[in-house]
């Protein structure tokens, strides 16, 4: 059996964020659980074959272990997107308003990528290196 990796993440604004991920970064909605109190029990947004999950800030067992960077004062961990053209998603991201953190270069161990920050802190990155390859 495989073992697969899924990012999870908490977001003060939840649905806002479905919202701007996809507009920022191209995720799409898999499945989206509203709490019904106005937030969000758990999404699931994909980009081609990667998956990310996340739900509303929350305070109880699970919520109090993962919070949002702003609440930690920084950021704990990253996610890297292997994508086939940085330059567009750069440009898609910047326009939505992502925090450009890493510009966009050209790699001296390959590739070409950037490094974002979205609106409630999460750090994201993005570049043609594929290590797989």
């Amino acid at each position: 059996m495989g073992t697969t990796i899924i990012p999870t993440m908490r977001y003060r604004d939840a649905a806002a964020m479905i919202d701007w991920l996809g507009r920022a970064f191209g995720f799409e909605r898999h499945l989206v659980v509203e709490d019904g109190a106005g937030g969000i029990a758990h999404a699931q947004l994909v980009r081609g074959e990667a998956m990310i999950m996340l739900g509303s800030a929350r305070d109880d067992a699970f919520g109090r272990l993962q919070q949002p960077p702003a609440d930690l004062g920084g950021t704990t961990q990253s996610a890297y997107l292997v994508v086939t053209d940085p330059d567009a998603v750069h440009g898609t991201a910047k326009a939505a308003g992502a925090e450009i953190v890493m510009p966009l270069v050209d790699n001296d161990y390959g590739g070409r990528g950037f490094s974002a920050r979205d609106p409630e802190g999460h750090l994201w990155n993005f570049g043609s290196y594929d290590p797989w390859a």
